[in-house]
């Protein structure tokens, strides 16, 4: 079966209740089952809770405020490092204030060792706050617990509905491939990464469906942490160190600026010369996996949505900003009343 259509499948699986399996076959997932046990007694238990990034940056910027949650797992929640100015939440929320030069009220309800079947218990926190923005990161540990492709998918896919009914605009970071990882070896290894780049073009078909945007996090946690494995990993070789979280928080930027119709005017069309235009979704989905930071978000052509070969989306290669001076947030709560829906 070719990339695409066992990406197809998978989206399938997860919108109709099949379970997938056959994509990567019965022998293949058996042997997933036996050697995730061992990566992950390699890799240890996660123990201690970083520091949580929830609260206000921007400080004397103007409101409204921009109200960004964060979900999922550890990756968002910033496992192993120990200052708060070092989590991606952090990162990515002074990245916004500074960008878009307003107040931002971030809230990060990610769980270190979440699995997509864990979202749901995360929006059910998120919704009230009523964000602008909901960025996900998950898939990682549905990979190391061997959880159905399919089933990941259908739980993701419910969330994002939910956040889209609530109103938030959704920015899904798309499972990292983890066929570098250190501690996971081979044969694992490449089952790993077999299996993480087709759910992360599942996760791509399925989260633009439902109205929601993507942006693959593919080299991340593969080939540009690998050329630099002591920098960009945490003790543990598996989660990112606190340069490993700022990398991925620059890729999370554009992409969440975006989604809040927040981008420069000379950004506003593909621009062909960097490899940008408008595909079929599947098409653009297969294409993402393989290069960090690309953005998928869905788009018409000649008025409709759909063509002969599915959705219609932009693929987009967003620039990365300048590093920002991330800080922590204040803990000051008298901005409240800066808390109305931000305009998008």
């Amino acid at each position: 079966m070719g990339k695409a259509a066992a990406a197809r499948k998978l989206a399938s699986a997860a919108a109709y209740g099949g379970g997938g399996l056959s994509v990567l076959g019965a022998s293949l997932y058996g042997l997933l089952r036996a050697e995730a046990v061992m990566a992950r007694r390699s890799i240890g238990p996660t123990d201690g809770e970083p520091p949580d990034p929830t609260g206000w940056y921007g400080r004397g910027r103007p409101g409204p405020a921009v109200k960004v949650a964060l979900l999922g797992d550890s990756s968002a929640a910033g496992y192993g490092v120990h200052r708060v100015e070092e989590t991606p939440g952090a990162q990515l929320a002074s990245g916004v204030a500074e960008r878009a030069d307003r107040r931002v009220h971030l809230r990060d309800f990610a769980v270190v060792g979440a699995k997509s079947s864990d979202l749901a218990a995360q929006v059910d926190r998120a919704l009230p706050m009523r964000p602008d923005v909901a960025v996900i990161l998950v898939g990682a540990n549905d990979v190391t617990h061997t959880v159905l492709p399919a089933a990941s998918v259908r739980h993701l896919v419910e969330s994002v509905r939910r956040l889209r009914e609530g109103g938030a605009a959704v920015l899904v970071g798309t499972c990292p491939d983890l066929g570098t990882i250190q501690p996971i070896m081979p044969p694992l290894k490449q089952v790993a990464r077999l299996w993480s780049r087709r759910l992360a073009a599942a996760q791509t078909i399925a989260v633009v469906e439902e109205g929601g945007r993507t942006v693959s996090l593919a080299s991340i946690l593969g080939p540009e942490f690998a050329a630099a494995p002591a920098l960009l990993f945490g003790p543990d070789r598996f989660h990112p160190s606190a340069q490993g979280y700022k990398s991925l928080a620059q890729v999370l930027l554009p992409s969440t600026l975006a989604a809040l119709g927040l981008m420069p005017e000379d950004e506003a069309e593909p621009e062909a010369y960097r490899g940008e235009g408008v595909l079929p979704v599947t098409t653009a989905a297969i294409q993402a996996v393989n290069v960090a930071g690309t953005e998928l978000d869905g788009t018409e052509v000649a008025g409709a949505r759909r063509g002969v070969r599915g959705l219609w989306v932009e693929l987009r290669h967003r620039r990365r900003h300048p590093d920002t001076e991330a800080e922590g947030p204040e803990d000051d709560d008298s901005h409240d009343d800066d808390l109305e829906p931000a305009t998008r």
